[in-house]
C-alpha cells in the first residue's frame, strides 16, 4: 500500500490527500516535517538518507524527517517517524516555525511542502536506525554543518540547507 498525506494550503490547512509519490512528481504542497536533535554539547545529529531512498538517497540531512499520514495527528507523526527512522523516541519537542519551499529534487520529483521544524533535546537515547531509511549518522555543529554545507552543498538535502540559514531556526538555539 502506498502511503498517502496530506496535501495543505499556503496557511498548512489540509485540503486533501494524495499518495507520497505522486504528490512530489506533480510538485503540489503537501505538510511535512523536520526534526533536529541536539546533545549536551549543542551538537545536530545528522542522519545521511539511505542510498535506497526514493530521493535524496545518500545525502545528509537533519535527524528525522517525514510526511503526517492522512488522518494522523502531527504528534503522533513526529514520533512514529522517529523510531521508524532512529530507532529512538524523544520526549520533549518544541515546534519552532514552518515555512514553505519548492525546490527540484533528483529523479524528476519536486519538493514543494509546508514544513514544521521542530528542535529536542538528546538524553542517552540508543540509537538504532533503520537500514532502510539511514545509512549513517553522526554529531556535528551547526557552524560546522554551515561551513560544510556551503562547501559540500551536493553532500546535503535541500531542506537542510534551507532551515539551518534562516534566521528563526538560528534565533530558537540560542534560546
Amino acid at each position: 500500500m502506498q502511503e498517502i498525506i496530506n496535501l495543505v494550503n499556503t496557511e498548512g490547512e489540509i485540503i486533501g490527500s494524495m499518495e507520497k509519490l505522486e504528490a512530489h512528481e506533480k510538485g503540489l504542497l503537501h505538510e511535512a516535517f523536520s526534526i533536529f536533535i541536539f546533545n549536551k554539547n549543542k551538537e545536530l545529529l545528522l542522519q545521511r538518507r539511505a542510498l535506497t531512498k526514493y530521493h535524496s538517497g545518500g545525502l545528509w540531512t537533519n535527524t528525522c524527517c517525514s510526511h503526517p499520514r492522512k488522518g494522523e495527528d502531527l504528534n503522533m507523526a513526529i514520533h512514529r517517524r522517529m523510531i521508524e527512522e532512529m530507532g529512538f523516541d524523544i520526549s520533549s519537542l518544541r515546534k519552532v516555525y514552518s515555512f514553505t519551499y519548492n525546490v527540484a529534487l533528483d529523479k524528476g520529483l519536486i519538493e514543494h511542502e509546508y514544513d514544521h521544524v521542530l528542535v529536542g533535546d538528546y538524553i542517552n537515547e540508543i540509537i538504532k536506525p533503520n537500514p532502510e531509511e539511514v545509512c549513517d549518522y553522526k554529531w556535528v555543529s551547526i557552524e560546522w554543518l554551515k561551513k560544510n554545507s556551503e562547501t559540500n552543498p551536493q553532500n546535503y538535502t535541500e531542506w537542510i540547507k534551507i532551515i539551518i540559514k534562516d534566521e528563526n531556526f538560528l534565533k530558537a538555539l540560542s534560546t
